[in-house]
């Protein structure tokens, strides 16, 4: 019997799209739950995930271990709550600690500067120009983001109207540069900040959220503003609405992770 419980029935995690990795690991054959009790516990090198006593190792045979006690405790709550069967789809916690050690942390330079590039695009710098309804909403949701990098960060960022593409200040970017750089220290908070970057598709609402400035669910709101706008105008697209639901999970893991480490 090995020392340790390996997880390689995850998707190795070097992929940095948690979207397509859930749907990979939805078509694999899901593994009979093989122990009866999960629990975190401190070893020299961290607060480790175990089961049955085990430690837990990533997909690439890193040891699932994290700083901070309820970071640990984030994870092991997800092997606690599995069945009959390991769903890695109902884990988004876990993945995401296998994605930050086992693929970001090889990386963290250019990780870290795909968070920054999302700011020269940003989603919330693109306006509507009409309907007035659509205007006022978009201001609504995302001014404050707009007024948090300027405040938190002395980033000016350009507002533009339409889809055209406009370039930002460098100054902006490079505010946004240093912003980003202490996430780049930690594997672990680095890959949280991108999966709410890309799962918001703005790098402003994804630092508010980090910041604690937007909680998860009204980040997601304010990410979700245009798409709200048509529903009100033309009823809800079940469709839209149920994978927007699928996607909210990793949102909620992400910042939740942050907030514990």
């Amino acid at each position: 019997m090995p020392d340790d419980f390996s997880s390689d029935f995850f998707i190795a995690a070097g992929d940095r799209d948690p979207l397509r990795a859930v749907k990979e690991e939805a078509r694999r054959k899901l593994p009979k739950r093989f122990y009866k009790n999960a629990a975190a516990a401190e070893r020299a090198d961290g607060f480790a995930v175990l089961l049955d006593g085990k430690a837990v190792r990533t997909p690439a045979g890193a040891l699932l271990a994290l700083p901070i006690a309820a970071a640990a405790e984030l994870v092991a709550d997800e092997w606690r709550a599995q069945g009959e069967f390991i769903d890695p789809a109902t884990m988004p916690v876990t993945r995401l600690v296998n994605s930050a050690l086992d693929g970001v942390a090889r990386d963290v330079e250019g990780v870290g500067a795909d968070v920054v590039k999302y700011a020269g695009s940003d989603l919330v710098c693109y306006r509507a120009g009409e309907p007035d309804s659509l205007v006022a909403a978009q201001a609504a949701a995302w001014n404050p983001a707009i007024a948090f990098a300027r405040d938190r960060f002395g980033a000016r960022f350009v507002l533009a109207e339409g889809v055209m593409f406009v370039a930002q200040p460098p100054d902006a970017i490079a505010a946004i540069g240093r912003a980003v750089a202490p996430y780049v220290t930690s594997p672990l908070r680095l890959a949280a900040l991108h999966s709410l970057t890309s799962l918001l598709g703005s790098a402003l609402l994804a630092l508010m959220v980090a910041e604690g400035a937007h909680t998860a669910e009204s980040g997601w709101a304010a990410a979700h503003v245009d798409e709200d706008h048509q529903m009100r105008l033309w009823g809800q697209d079940a469709e839209a609405m149920a994978k927007r639901a699928a996607r909210f999970p990793d949102l909620a893991a992400a910042a939740d992770l942050l907030a514990a480490l």
